[in-house]
């Protein structure tokens, strides 16, 4: 990509950006009270009007195929909107499996989440129409001549509604709610016509909110590809610099920890000495911990002693964690997921260590993908021979501090730029709110 190319298409989405947050801060919430609707405080049961309510089947996962009739899975059902999605799973269904034909769906079925991410609700539309649902589904089909599903599932999206659903799981050592929870759900019953208008109101602004923070989330896409950009182009590539390269293991010492048994209460009771995981490395440097182990665990299960100013790189990890780097601030140790470094100062500077690893991630991946392993992993072995450019510890000091000031920048913006995501999104809840219980007004449609 050329600096042109990139800095165009930044410019580009970063003007959709800033247009998205202007256009959700314009988004009215307060009541117009001579026409915004008087809904009711009264709350109704929504057993009064459910004309059917099932969960999913269990056991369909022998039945997985690339061809055949959709499966709604939990991952299916979304967090923030009504809409079905996510990657598609297809059943084949051998002729005697008659169990399932309860749960097809029907166009206007309001779908619920019972278990693991309690609070997601859809409606299913004309696209996933006799698709079956599995045991993590609630199927609900509300008689229509009395409620509109979509009224009924934004107001479980606003904040009364997630309340009680939450509030519905809670309890047991299970969180998940049952039929009877769904049933004992309390809503508000304007007239249906209200209902309507009320749904296609929040149909449309929520999608110009939801375009406006797609904008935004490219704009943060771009930034990050900027910063990946500028910290490849400022580290020294092996073969194509002046400087010497050497395999990392050659001047520094490489070892990785392990998790003490759970059990032990010896191990852990009482604890004083930092313990670190793989998702430290997450982190821009490392400077607390939140759990610790005893010194007979120290000891007996051989843990190793990494210290501050030593780079720290996750082994495994699904995700982006794996290839991770962070550098440690305080004295710790460390689980069989993570691998310390601990570079000859006299060769290397820690920070130019760090950002050589981070510059070598997508090489670190591709080796770890290539082990022949089933899951990527990699391995102490493989980070001792990976080779990095060593200039003189001047020019690594000069490089580090360009990348902390340029890197600083666009730091700056991602983090100004979520910040914008996240309150567009309490807006889009805030609207969902004030739209379902009466307290904004909808314009008469032409």
């Amino acid at each position: 990509m050329t600096g042109n190319l990139f800095d165009g298409r930044s410019e580009q989405v970063g003007k959709e950006a800033r247009n998205a947050l202007s256009a959700t801060k314009r988004i009215t919430l307060t009541p117009e009270t001579d026409t915004a609707f008087k809904i009711s405080n009264h709350r109704v049961q929504l057993r009064r009007f459910v004309k059917f309510l099932t969960s999913g089947s269990r056991g369909w996962g022998d039945y997985y195929a690339d061809q055949g009739d959709v499966f709604v899975r939990i991952g299916n059902l979304p967090r923030l909107s009504l809409q079905l999605g996510g990657e598609i799973q297809r059943v084949d269904l051998p002729s005697h499996v008659r169990e399932g034909q309860r749960t097809r769906l029907r166009e206007g079925d309001l779908l619920f989440s019972i278990t693991a991410y309690i609070g997601s609700v859809a409606v299913v539309e004309s696209g996933w129409v006799d698709a079956y649902v599995s045991q993590h589904v609630a199927l609900c089909r509300l008689d229509l001549a009395r409620l509109d599903p979509r009224f009924v599932g934004y107001f479980m999206l606003g904040t009364e509604g997630q309340d009680q659903l939450l509030q519905g799981a809670v309890g047991g050592t299970k969180v998940q709610l049952a039929l009877d929870d769904i049933r004992g759900l309390r809503i508000p019953v304007p007239p249906l016509e209200e209902q309507q208008r009320i749904a296609a109101h929040l149909d449309r602004e929520l999608a110009k909110i939801d375009t406006l923070i797609a904008a935004q989330e490219r704009f943060v896409g771009l930034l990050e590809e900027r910063r990946e950009a500028v910290v490849r182009s400022a580290v020294p590539v092996p073969g194509q610099s002046e400087w010497k390269a050497d395999k990392l293991g050659r001047r520094s010492i490489i070892s990785n920890g392990s998790t003490p048994r759970r059990e032990e209460e010896k191990y852990w009771l009482n604890g004083h000495f930092p313990w670190l995981n793989s998702s430290v490395v997450n982190l821009r440097s490392v400077v607390s911990a939140d759990q610790f182990v005893t010194g007979e665990a120290m000891v007996e299960c051989h843990l190793p002693i990494a210290e501050p100013n030593d780079i720290l790189v996750a082994l495994t990890g699904q995700g982006k964690t794996r290839g991770m780097a962070t550098i440690l601030k305080i004295r710790a140790t460390i689980n069989q997921h993570l691998a310390c470094i601990h570079a000859d100062r006299a060769r290397w500077d820690p920070e130019y260590l760090l950002w050589s690893l981070k510059s070598a991630y997508r090489d670190l991946r591709h080796a770890s993908d290539a082990n022949g392993a089933t899951k990527g992993g990699l391995t102490v072995d493989a980070l001792k021979r990976h080779v990095l450019v060593m200039p003189p510890l001047e020019e690594q000091r000069r490089i580090v501090d360009y990348l902390n000031r340029e890197t600083a920048k666009i730091d700056t913006l991602i983090a100004k730029t979520q910040r914008h995501i996240e309150l567009a999104r309490e807006r889009r809840i805030a609207l969902i709110t004030a739209a379902v219980t009466g307290q904004i007004n909808f314009p008469e449609e032409a």
